[in-house]
């Protein structure tokens, strides 16, 4: 049973980097989002974005500036209700939507997400990477 279970969320974890992330379908999001779920990891204040509503601006905002993106999983690892994911991000910086103009720069993002997933839907989750420093790149390049 737990490694079934293991499976699906395993499973939910590609198509959420898949649908909400690679092909930008913020509709994805609802689907796999619990309405009162919390992300951590996201914000500059440490705040969690909870909900659908809550995360889907960072989602867009983030679309917007790098249109192109393309997120791949290089691990992943499940037990139970938990399932971490260790992934690449490739883009291009084409949108303003950072609060600056676009620089046209290429680049690479790592970073961890861990989730909990209840009933085939994400609960809570932990990202880990360098939102800031990736920032602080494309200002300086």
């Amino acid at each position: 049973m737990l490694a079934v279970m293991s499976n699906s969320n395993k499973l939910l974890m590609r198509r959420w980097f898949e649908e909400v992330w690679n092909q930008q379908d913020a509709t994805a999001i609802n689907r796999m989002l619990h309405r009162q779920a919390k992300v951590y990891g996201l914000t500059e204040s440490g705040d969690p974005l909870v909900g659908p509503d809550s995360f889907k601006p960072f989602h867009s905002t983030f679309c917007g500036a790098f249109p192109d993106l393309r997120i791949e999983i290089d691990n992943i690892v499940a037990e139970d209700r938990i399932v971490a994911a260790r992934w690449t991000a490739a883009m291009t910086h084409l949108g303003a939507h950072l609060g600056f103009p676009a620089t046209g720069r290429k680049v690479v993002l790592t970073g961890m997400t861990f989730a909990v997933v209840d009933e085939g839907q994400i609960v809570e989750g932990w990202n880990e990477t360098d939102l800031q420093t990736l920032v602080l790149k494309l200002k300086t390049a």
